[in-house]
């Protein structure tokens, strides 16, 4: 891939990653890159087709043998390589994200720092592949189980976090011995390029890892259906995931999908008011709200509804929008498409009932004539299936709806199709010790805002998903059991 400095007038012409080659496709269409803040062009990619999606798995399948015949230790180290060129690297590399993605250049940064960690965290999972011994009931037998690599590994991505998600699933199959096939999303492509190149620079074995871009229901669909993939990583919406499931079911495919989020946001009566505003409000805006464990709606007890309200639509309304290579607390929506769904919420929501506390919206003028804006937007509603509540929204929009009782909040938070994150905020220790016990959720933030460790373990309940990523727990799904029955006697 053409190195490019960002901002700049260069158009970056993209290629796929084959078989530890850059190719521009069987096909000639191309897909235009856009940066969202000013909508110019600044790469094209290659729109593939189903011929290199098998081209790539081929090159996967035919790499994994001997890669995974390699000590993990060994596999291990590749990895941390990688690791070390993305933080050499690390300035460049967050200019890229932040042309294509749109977040602001101080949260590019934490990507590129969370890519680097994602990486050594797998790098060190080298030495913990592990199995078991047990007796049997035979006379001169023993029982193993030992874990093996699935062979070639499929990865979706989602365009919110394009490079850190990529890396969170490349690491852990890598060093768990399979191979591994990306498909960049065609809205974020050039964060997954980039990787590519970097893992060429330092040495990669030819076909251990593949980058192919084009559309998800060519290429991915191709992908997933194909008998050479052994799992499926998919971080993306509650929809696509559900089509990825039909689409991998004739072959029982092992699935991984991290999916929609709603997470609700519960503030009791003798919670520190002042934290939970400010948790609320990074939990919220970060990343313009395109965070899949974002607050998504707030449930707060009516004795301290209004300060926090007060508090909390200040703090929104003071936030900075603009260019997100200046670091402003928001830069735009990733696309236009984006920005009309937000705002189709939004006014759904109004007509249904829900008040406006603060009037945000699209902006489309002045210094926002070009690029895909949307200001902070906060609505009060009293209807718990107001589309603001019962949709994710994945933007700077927010609805809060007043609760006269813990139990009142956790009833209304459970009640929803998703099932990811949630936070609470209280000083009760009794109720900090009930809500992993009865919120229904995968992942909880009590007393805190979001943000995952990649020591733990990231997954989603119900509608939000299967498996899980990080951790011990999400490095095994990697791998699969396999046992011997051993007679010796």
């Amino acid at each position: 891939m053409q190195a490019a400095s960002f901002p700049n007038t260069d158009v970056i012409k993209g290629a796929m990653f084959i078989g530890g080659e850059w190719r521009f496709g069987v096909a000639s269409n191309e897909i235009e890159v856009e940066n969202p803040a000013t909508e110019d062009v600044i790469a094209t990619i290659p729109e593939g087709s189903a011929q290199d999606a098998y081209d790539a798995l081929e090159a996967a399948q035919m790499a994994q043998p001997s890669w995974a015949a390699l000590p993990a230790v060994q596999r291990g180290r590749m990895v941390a390589r990688l690791a070390d060129a993305v933080d050499a690297n690390a300035d460049g590399f967050a200019r890229l994200v932040t042309a294509e993605q749109g977040k602001p250049l101080d949260q590019a940064r934490g990507e590129i720092g969370a890519v680097s960690m994602f990486l050594r965290y797998a790098a060190e999972n080298a030495r913990r592949i592990e199995g078991d011994i047990m007796p049997s009931d035979n006379v001169g037998e023993d029982i193993y189980i030992r874990r093996h690599p699935h062979g070639v590994v499929v990865g979706l991505t989602s365009w919110n976090y394009p490079a850190a998600l990529a890396a969170r699933k490349l690491g852990p199959a890598l060093v768990a011995g399979n191979t591994f096939v990306l498909l960049a999303h065609e809205i974020t492509p050039l964060s997954g390029l980039e990787l590519a190149r970097l893992a060429a620079e330092v040495g990669f074995p030819a076909g251990v890892f593949n980058v192919v871009t084009g559309r998800g229901r060519t290429v991915g669909q191709t992908m997933v259906e194909s008998p050479i993939t052994g799992l499926i990583t998919m971080t993306g919406s509650t929809r696509a995931g559900r089509e990825i499931y039909r689409a991998g079911a004739d072959q029982l495919k092992v699935l991984r999908l991290e999916l929609g989020g709603k997470a609700p946001f519960i503030v009791m009566d003798d919670a520190d008011i002042d934290a939970a505003v400010a948790a609320a409000v990074t939990a919220r805006y970060t990343n313009c709200g395109q965070i899949c464990t974002c607050n998504e709606r707030m449930y707060l007890h009516s004795n301290i509804a209004n300060e926090f309200l007060e508090k909390f639509t200040a703090a929104s309304a003071a936030l900075t929008i603009g260019d997100p290579m200046t670091n402003p607390d928001m830069g735009p929506k990733v696309s236009g498409v984006e920005v009309d769904k937000v705002a189709d919420i939004v006014r759904q929501s109004v007509e249904g009932g829900a008040e406006v506390l603060l009037e945000g919206g699209p902006l489309n003028d002045g210094q926002y004539a070009k690029g895909h804006w949307y200001a902070p937007t906060v609505l009060e509603v009293t209807d718990n299936a107001s589309p603001v509540i019962r949709d994710e929204v994945f933007g700077p929009v927010v609805a809060a709806l007043r609760v006269d009782s813990f139990d009142e909040a956790i009833a209304k938070a459970n009640n929803s199709e998703y099932g990811l994150s949630a936070y609470l905020f209280t000083r009760d220790m009794r109720r900090l010790m009930r809500a992993p016990h009865e919120l229904k959720f995968g992942e909880l933030y009590l007393n805190r805002a979001n943000g995952e460790q990649v020591q733990a373990f990231h997954t989603g309940w119900g509608q939000s998903g299967l498996g899980g990523e990080d951790g011990k727990y999400g490095f095994d799904g990697y791998l699969r059991k396999q046992t011997t029955y051993l007679n010796w006697g």
